[in-house]
């Protein structure tokens, strides 16, 4: 079959990459795809949010199932449009994409369906969200997390350890920073412990958690400075171990599965459930409804069996069939980001190195590049993003930051003590 994969950045790179190894795949595409993706499959150039234009297409070339990697189309109803002409679609109809769409929806869901999560108030002015934060502080708090309620590309969120930096978070959502999303914001009690992201393919019958993994959200060495979009991950998570699975799967993924059908929530995709592992237990952070990035790069490098098998029987309803393989090696993912992220950055700087990277032996998923007069250049925050396996722990991080040194730009960032736990664990 031919398959049609939406999006740009790294996650979509890799699903791609690893569509594209399946024995049942003809050919791929990805719309619009970046310069990196263009190395592995066709890319197309219709953007993420031309929904009709994308059904078009997938009409035109007889594509038996589209992927849709990012959340914008999935909360626009990407899904709904497909499923209107009869397409095959991996992802959620809009109704279930508000889980990630909306950070008070997916509060309310959780609370709903006794998912174990952070207790939180939702204010859509700014005064009594000041007011409530200095009340929590007041009373003892040691943290409050402040999160603009929509879609900010993993930046609308504040996690902030004295009432001064609260309100400034507070400020800088009413101020019009996120857009829409600023306007309503969620303010929910500080959880402490070690997070864990656990992603899930579901079809609304069926759910089937993939391998484990951890994201470094914070852009600095040691866990600092302020969220991003995610500058690496690592799978599998040694925090989550037979135990802890199971208990994520009875308290969270089989509650997940329950309260969608309660609610008649169209799901046929993938469910990621970030895990704060604490001293009283487990707690979820946020859902996605889409694979994470860069925890998509760590998973999929270690996957053997046949990803289009499994999305196409997700897609069907038929994920009870499907049986799932994966490496014991360990996988590492390190993100190259420009100098200046998530702040403002320089954009059009060449980018060497590459293959010479490649040639060690990992694979560089591409984010945020293009093609300028025959050379690659950066166009993004999160510009690449380098993985590579090894038989343990070391071995990965030796091998992936190998590969990351040989490549540059001006102004590159990228943080180096990813898999920083599981080496303390080791």
């Amino acid at each position: 079959m031919k398959v049609l994969v939406v999006g740009s950045g790294g996650r979509e790179h890799t699903i791609s990459w690893k569509l594209a190894q399946s024995e049942s795949v003809e050919k791929v595409f990805c719309a619009p795809g970046n310069a990196g993706i263009a190395l592995d499959v066709e890319c197309v150039n219709i953007g993420v949010s031309e929904l009709d234009k994308l059904a078009d297409f997938a009409e035109a070339k007889e594509i038996g199932l589209t992927v849709v990697g990012p959340e914008v189309p999935l909360c626009a109803g990407i899904v709904d449009v497909f499923n209107e002409r009869g397409l095959k679609v991996f992802g959620p109809a809009k109704a279930g994409a508000e889980l990630e769409g909306s950070k008070s929806f997916a509060k309310d869901f959780m609370n709903k369906h006794n998912i174990p999560t952070a207790r939180s108030q939702v204010f859509t002015t700014e005064q009594p969200a000041v007011d409530y934060v200095n009340s929590e502080f007041e009373a003892g708090e040691k943290g409050i997390v402040i999160k603009a309620d929509g879609l900010a590309a993993g930046k609308g969120v504040f996690v902030a350890l004295n009432r001064e930096d609260a309100i400034a978070g507070i400020k800088e959502c009413f101020s019009g920073s996120f857009g829409e999303s600023g306007y309503r914001v969620l303010i929910e009690e500080c959880l402490f412990g070690e997070e864990a992201s656990i992603l899930a393919l579901t079809d609304g019958k069926t759910i089937m958690p993939l391998a484990s993994s951890q994201d470094h959200k914070r852009l600095l060495d040691g866990d600092g400075g302020p969220n991003t979009g995610g500058m690496g991950a690592y799978s599998p998570a040694p925090v989550v171990d037979d135990a802890l699975m199971a208990k994520v799967d009875e308290e969270v993924l089989q509650r997940f599965l329950k309260g969608i059908q309660e609610d008649d929530l169209y799901f046929r995709g993938i469910i990621y459930a970030g895990v704060m592992v604490t001293e009283k237990g487990i707690k979820i952070l946020e859902f996605n409804v889409r694979f994470g990035d860069p925890e998509t790069q760590a998973v999929l490098y270690r996957l053997e069996s046949d990803l289009a098998d499994a999305m196409l029987k997700t897609a069907e309803g038929r994920l009870d069939e499907v049986e799932l393989q994966w490496s014991d090696d360990t996988a590492i993912c390190v993100v190259m980001a420009s100098g200046g992220y998530p702040a403002t950055y320089e954009k059009g700087h060449t980018i060497s190195g590459i293959e010479a990277a490649d040639a060690t032996g990992a694979k560089v998923f591409h984010a945020g590049t293009s093609v300028e007069n025959g050379n690659i250049v950066n166009t993004g925050g999160r510009v690449l993003g380098v993985t590579a396996k090894g038989k343990d722990i070391v071995e990965a991080r030796k091998n992936v930051y190998n590969a990351v040194e040989k490549i540059d730009w001006t102004d590159t960032f990228y943080r180096k003590d990813i898999a920083y736990r599981a080496l303390e664990r080791a």
